[in-house]
């Protein structure tokens, strides 16, 4: 059945996890694995995720480690989805729909868009302060 990735799971705790810290404070990678019970390696993969997308902000040195880049209330589960996956995709069809041979013949493919469109937009009403 679907199936959400381990990154994208590493990454939604993260984002709840740095969430429920008090504005600005920097956790480590370790710190935030150990707590949550996650691979360090893993942790630090998601992290790098979701500071390309903007969500997350590293900071260097001493004291140094993650913190949300936006309030919990401005990033969806949509945009942790987006920064670890990229845009979800159910089946193939949905993205390229030059490499299903029954594309035009599909009796469900209609149904799956809209499941699809559903999921996404769940994600994206759905915030981080939300989950808290």
């Amino acid at each position: 059945m679907l199936k959400v990735s381990r990154k994208f799971e590493y990454g939604l705790h993260a984002a709840v996890y740095l969430a429920r810290k008090e504005p600005d404070t920097v956790v480590t990678v370790k710190e935030m694995s150990l707590e949550i019970g996650f691979s360090q390696e893993f942790m630090a993969k998601a992290m790098q995720h979701l500071k390309k997308a903007g969500l997350a902000v590293s900071v260097q040195g001493v004291k140094g480690g993650y913190r949300l880049a936006k309030s919990p209330d401005d990033i969806t589960i949509s945009d942790i989805g987006r920064a670890t996956e990229g845009v979800p995709h159910l089946m193939r069809c949905s993205v390229d729909s030059g490499k299903c041979e029954i594309v035009d013949t599909c009796p469900h493919r209609g149904y799956m868009f809209m499941l699809e469109k559903k999921i996404d937009m769940l994600m994206a009403g759905t915030t981080v302060s939300a989950l808290l």
